[in-house]
């Protein structure tokens, strides 16, 4: 499956780096492509493992992914210690309207950890005239927390030094990084019950992977959604996955599922083998379940 390297051009005059992992599929009337917008984790990039591995699971199975480097993180512009949660929702915003634009408007919403909590705010939204949004029909999360505020944790020592003095410089998984207080504010302003709610009154559906066992966004925050998300919504265990979701086999569990899904619940088309599996996908028991997903227009 070829995948596309590109640059977006933002409202805000910078750009953003950006890759496309083109579908496995004919376009036709019949089965036309689909696409799909991931959202990485705070302070990685469209090529963390998660994200490039899960692009491309997804491509072979026909749904084309555009993953995106949020402003100031991997190749794009801007000062990631000047940026802020909303931002991430336009730069989100901005990668929708490049697929209306150059293939087609997407259907769904993917995000990982910090992203999961990004596309849920911009799925949130009344797309009202926004053609770029009005398309999204489902939206799945990847160790998403339930509240974007969680993620100042991970620089908690820091917070006093950042509203004293604008910004400060604090190490992330053992890298370094400028958050400014901007940041710090937006998340707390923000309101993700509001947005979960807002999801079934606007047709679009709810899929969480969470793994009980992950030690940075715990699997309470999975509960917390799910309690606030009305149906169609599903969720599944990543049983032992780690947060960053290291493991090929999760990845590929996290794709398969999602494809199955998604066939129900944004429309798509599966390719090849894999539209043998839509109603439900199984994996073997050395992945830590036996059968992984009921489309959620069952329950």
């Amino acid at each position: 499956m070829p995948t596309t390297t590109l640059t977006i051009n933002c409202p805000s005059g910078h750009t953003l780096a950006a890759k496309v992992d083109e579908p496995e599929t004919l376009d036709t009337p019949e089965s036309p492509s689909a696409y799909a917008v991931f959202a990485h984790c705070f302070t990685c990039s469209k090529d963390s493992i998660a994200a490039a591995r899960i692009g491309r699971a997804l491509s072979a199975r026909g749904i084309g992914v555009l993953r995106l480097d949020f402003t100031g993180l991997g190749g794009s512009e801007g000062e990631f210690g000047e940026s802020t949660f909303s931002g991430n929702l336009e730069d989100l915003r901005t990668a929708c309207v490049w697929l209306l634009e150059n293939r087609c408007a997407p259907g769904l919403l993917i995000g990982h950890s910090l992203g999961g909590a990004a596309v849920l705010a911009l799925a949130g939204r009344d797309p009202a005239d926004d053609e770029a949004l009005a398309s999204i029909r489902a939206v799945a999360t990847i160790g998403a927390p339930a509240d974007p505020e969680h993620v100042t944790h991970l620089f908690a020592a820091g917070i006093d030094e950042i509203r004293r003095d604008g910004s400060a410089e604090v190490t992330i998984g053992g890298r370094p990084f400028r958050v400014g207080a901007a940041l710090v504010d937006d998340l707390s302003a923000q309101d993700p019950k509001a947005n979960i709610e807002n999801l079934s009154r606007l047709g679009r559906a709810l899929m969480l992977f969470h793994s009980p066992v992950d030690r940075i966004v715990g699997i309470d925050n999975a509960a917390t959604i799910y309690g606030w998300a009305r149906h169609p919504k599903s969720f599944i265990s990543l049983d032992q996955a780690d947060h960053l979701l290291t493991s090929k086999n999760d990845a590929e569990l996290v794709a398969g599922v999602l494809a199955a899904w998604s066939v129900h619940s944004a429309g798509h088309s599966v390719a090849g083998e894999w539209a043998h599996s839509v109603g439900e996908y199984r994996v073997t028991p050395s992945w830590g379940i036996l059968w992984a997903a009921i489309p959620s227009w069952l329950w």
